[in-house]
């Protein structure tokens, strides 16, 4: 069974999320954006856990299904912010087997602190004690560091993350299995700190817009789906075939920069500038190519014996937004999108498995199809994020005369 699976959303009760999240939203825009699988999000915060019990039911296998049968897992993002000797914040992916293990789950937290106040709570338990609490509740219980490059709530962060799992974890390292890459990272730079865990990719979305769900998901090859199998997948690499990644530049945290005063730069350029804003003399934020530069224990281009095939692709929103230089949202860009979708059943079609001559049959703008195909091949450029700010697509007229077989320096030995 081949699933796409977004395993690390939000509900409507975390903050700065849409108030229109819901079961029957999360699932229409799941199924139009190719996602076969969702976590729940949020699943210890109480009034969305009894949205959740009252709106799905539990099958044998750990496998929650919505009156449509639409799959999920229960799933929430846990903070830690803590003191060992500096300050250390850092978020955490959490599956749960089952509602009796996710119950116990809820009742720990409780006794540690507020569920109520936001669908992401903060706790102040070091992320050691944390792992070893979680699996005494159940071993079938999985924490994965999520987003891990980004600076302030990243396991590697350069604010306020760790130089390694082992400094992190202590003696739960052993039950750490899988890392989030997160928008500003992607597997070819993550193999480079040689941590020997296996990657995935999960959308951490705000919203049900297709823009934001799935942008980033993870592919599995299984048997029969249960949540058993998905946690093999994860701890062994044993069906955990592929990750739908975003251009790890189009992430808000890739370059090094500050924000209040529109300035970004290479790592090399923060060397030479002593790490200081040039425009207000502040300290800039460090972002994911410079901190992968500082832990890296092999040269770029390290590709070890595990690695995963990954697609590195924008979704088709910003592809058409960029095409007409209107907002992603735009009355035209959803036209467009629509009349795609109608023909091609779901979006993950037309950016990965559609071939070109059916996308050029039945799509009239010639040079959106080049888009669809320039990202798919990896070959949009991207001026880098930069502390909070989202990278940008940049197109020259050289890059859309180049659609062609030739793949990237990277991606010819991942394809």
């Amino acid at each position: 069974m081949r699933i796409i699976a977004d395993l690390h959303i939000h509900s409507r009760h975390s903050r700065a999320t849409s108030k229109d999240i819901n079961i029957e939203n999360l699932e229409k825009w799941a199924k139009i954006k190719g996602v076969s699988l969702l976590g729940t999000g949020d699943f210890q915060h109480p009034l969305w856990n009894k949205e959740l019990k009252e709106k799905l039911r539990e099958d044998k296998n750990g496998i929650l299904w919505s009156k449509n049968n639409f799959p999920f897992i229960w799933q929430t993002e846990i903070s830690l912010i803590y003191s060992n000797g500096r300050r250390r914040a850092v978020h955490f992916i959490v599956l749960s087997p089952n509602t009796e293990t996710s119950d116990k789950i809820i009742f720990y937290l409780k006794e540690k602190g507020r569920v109520d106040y936001d669908g992401r709570p903060i706790f102040s338990i070091k992320a050691e004690q944390f792992v070893s609490d979680l699996k005494k509740i159940n071993s079938l219980i999985e924490i994965i560091p999520a987003h891990c490059m980004t600076p302030w709530f990243g396991l590697f962060g350069s604010d306020s993350g760790f130089d390694s799992l082992v400094e992190c974890f202590g003696s739960q390292k052993e039950n750490i299995y899988a890392v989030e890459s997160g928008m500003s990272a992607s597997p070819d730079m993550l193999w480079r700190l040689k941590e020997n865990v296996n990657i995935v990719s999960f959308s951490d979305s705000h919203s049900f817009w297709p823009w934001r769900l799935g942008r980033e998901a993870t592919i599995f090859e299984i048997g029969e789906l249960s949540y058993n199998n998905l946690i093999k997948a994860i701890r062994t690499g044993e069906g955990l075939k592929e990750t739908i990644e975003t251009p790890p530049e189009y992430g808000k945290y890739h370059w090094d920069g500050h924000r209040a005063c529109n300035f970004s730069c290479s790592p090399k350029e923060t060397e030479k500038i002593g790490g200081l804003c040039p425009v207000c003399n502040r300290k800039l934020t460090i972002g994911v190519e410079n901190r992968i530069e500082k832990l890296a224990k092999e040269k770029e281009g390290f590709i070890p014996k595990n690695a995963r095939k990954f697609y590195k692709i924008l979704p088709l929103h910003e592809l058409i937004a960029f095409k007409f230089g209107v907002k992603i949202e735009s009355k035209k860009t959803w036209q467009i999108y629509n009349e795609i979708i109608d023909f091609f059943k779901n979006e993950f079609n037309v950016l990965l498995e559609v071939t070109a001559e059916e996308l050029e049959l039945r799509i009239k703008e010639k040079e959106l199809v080049r888009l669809i195909l320039l990202n798919r091949e990896g070959k949009l450029d991207v001026v880098p994020g930069f502390d909070g700010t989202y990278g940008k697509i940049v197109l020259s007229d050289v890059s859309l005369n180049k659609v062609s077989e030739r793949k990237t320096e990277r991606q010819t030995s991942l394809f």
